[in-house]
């Protein structure tokens, strides 16, 4: 089962940069995006199903903003639309497609950079979230929780720590929170195969960032400890640059989407 989550930054802009060419050479099972800042859905849902995909979207309200995605090649048994909480739904933050063998989860953390305000509402998320994820392990054990964090984990997941350690997403208790996250049972996945710095999944469009490689890794796939040995492998595609952020992918032994 080959799994890819990726921030589109818009996806009618990441298609218009060759996004679908690339779907169609790496043909993953399921596909997370978000960001994908499109209410109308139907407007690119039929490219999406040319390449065999069931399309499943959870767009913000608020048009051009947010959203998030989960395309597969098989159709869930399941799909649950949101996590219950009216502000992060309004927003189009969480969509959970359930298969035979395990559960996916596409989410998009809030961003803190905005503000202040935002920055309490990112806090609020996180406070809602790791609960939220308790109470749904009681009945899907095997969880596989993709997107944009917005959070870099450790010192080595960020270009220059130093200089960003008051920066919403690098902050103590943002970090602090993500590691609490993967003890109550999940590991990240691409550091379980990848110890290697450097490797990040998000530059700004500023001062040549991705071309210096000057990153922050804030896209992760953390799944649950009890199909973590089934991981076979797991990347990031820093060469793609259909967004600011760039795919990660994931192949899991012993799993299938139905």
């Amino acid at each position: 089962m080959k799994i890819v989550t990726y921030n589109v930054n818009g996806v009618r802009s990441a298609i218009a940069k060759g996004f679908l060419d690339w779907l169609k050479t790496e043909d993953p099972d399921v596909v997370c995006l978000q960001e994908i800042k499109l209410f109308e859905t139907d407007l690119v849902q039929p490219q999406f199903e040319a390449l065999g995909y069931c399309c499943n979207w959870f767009p913000a309200q608020k048009k051009g903003y947010s959203g998030v995605a989960i395309l597969s090649k098989e159709t869930p048994k399941n799909v649950a639309f949101g996590c219950g909480n009216e502000l992060f739904d309004f927003e189009g933050r969480v969509i959970r497609a359930d298969f035979e063998t395990c559960s996916v989860m596409s989410v998009y953390f809030p961003s803190g950079s905005a503000g202040d305000e935002r920055q309490a509402v990112k806090m609020d998320f996180l406070t809602f979230f790791q609960p939220y994820i308790h109470v749904l392990k009681q009945n899907i054990s095997n969880l596989i929780i993709v997107g944009d964090y917005n959070i870099c984990h450790e010192e080595i997941d960020i270009h220059n720590p130093k200089a960003n350690k008051n920066s919403s997403g690098f902050l103590p208790e943002e970090r602090e929170w993500l590691g609490k996250m993967m003890e109550s049972g999940f590991v990240d996945a691409f550091r379980v195969l990848n110890a290697e710095p450097h490797n990040y999944t998000w530059w700004s469009v500023r001062f040549k960032a991705k071309e210096k490689n000057l990153g922050w890794r804030i896209d992760y796939q953390l799944i649950s400890e009890t199909i973590a040995h089934r991981l076979k492998k797991s990347s990031i595609q820093p060469q793609l640059s259909f967004s600011d952020h760039c795919p990660v992918l994931i192949e899991m032994e012993g799993l299938t989407p139905t």
